[in-house]
């Protein structure tokens, strides 16, 4: 079972690689031309300052996002799921990760880069600042990505993975999950009784889910599984007529027992 996550906007500076971008270290080598493609893209934007700021919807205080990116082939790496920061990477906590729950990550987790396309959470990535709406020169990232990246988790699904879709809307449509073999995960509110859909706590209630799993690391092979394998955690996680699995954010609101670790040894 995979879980797809989206990525932040927000990401740590710095990492430990010492040569730079590989986008040949990357995982899903099926992508790597469409990789290829649209860093060439970034780098051309990049040049200009003023187009960038626009392009990527800056305000003025955030220049350095634009840096990050000129420096990006020659940036030092991370692991995917330790470069991402914010409201949902936060709760996942993936600097205290102990090894157990890093190598369960290393085989499930994957997060839907709008640079890099599918990455696996070790995968070893620069910061970077682009959104799934950013405007790059030569047209836009979903006519850039949907195909290579639905094909993908066609390949995934076809070899018996099941994907658990976390991810918005907007990623979303840079690259649909097949169904079968997929579930969109929606966020929603029980607190009065009738459900809601949620977007203040969406991204948190989904970084605390991917936090849960982590800690305990369960064998799951489909849907059915991860809604009882939630049920016995204490989360609400329930099928929903239109083939998504509804997440009550409420029930994943006590604390989990937490893990000790420095990071990933790799």
């Amino acid at each position: 079972m995979l879980f797809l996550l989206p990525p932040s906007e927000t990401k740590l500076d710095g990492g430990s690689g010492t040569s730079g971008l590989d986008l040949a270290a990357l995982s899903f080598p099926q992508l790597g031309d469409v990789r290829r493609e649209v860093v060439d893209r970034l780098l051309v934007l990049s040049s200009d300052r003023e187009a960038s700021m626009a392009a990527l919807k800056l305000g003025p205080r955030l220049g350095v996002e634009v840096d990050r990116n000129r420096a990006l082939v020659s940036s030092p790496t991370m692991p995917a799921l330790g470069r991402y920061t914010g409201v949902l990477f936060d709760p996942v906590g993936a600097a205290d990760l102990d090894d157990a729950a890093w190598r369960w990550a290393l085989e499930h987790v994957v997060v839907h880069s709008a640079l890099f396309g599918l990455v696996r959470a070790g995968d070893p990535i620069p910061a970077y600042r682009l959104s799934h709406d950013s405007r790059l020169p030569g047209g836009s990232l979903k006519a850039t990505w949907a195909r290579a990246v639905s094909s993908v988790l066609d390949e995934l699904v076809d070899a018996g993975e099941f994907v658990v879709d976390l991810r918005s809307e907007g990623y979303v449509a840079l690259g649909p999950a097949p169904r079968p073999g997929s579930a969109f995960v929606r966020v929603v509110s029980d607190a009065t009784g009738r459900r809601r859909a949620l977007n203040h706590f969406n991204k948190k209630s989904k970084g605390l889910l991917v936090h849960r799993l982590l800690l305990d690391r369960p064998e799951l092979a489909s849907g059915d599984d991860l809604v009882a394998w939630a049920a016995a955690q204490g989360i609400v996680l329930d099928p929903t007529p239109d083939d998504e699995l509804a997440l009550v954010s409420e029930s994943l609101l006590d604390p989990a027992p937490q893990p000790s670790g420095t990071g990933p040894t790799l």
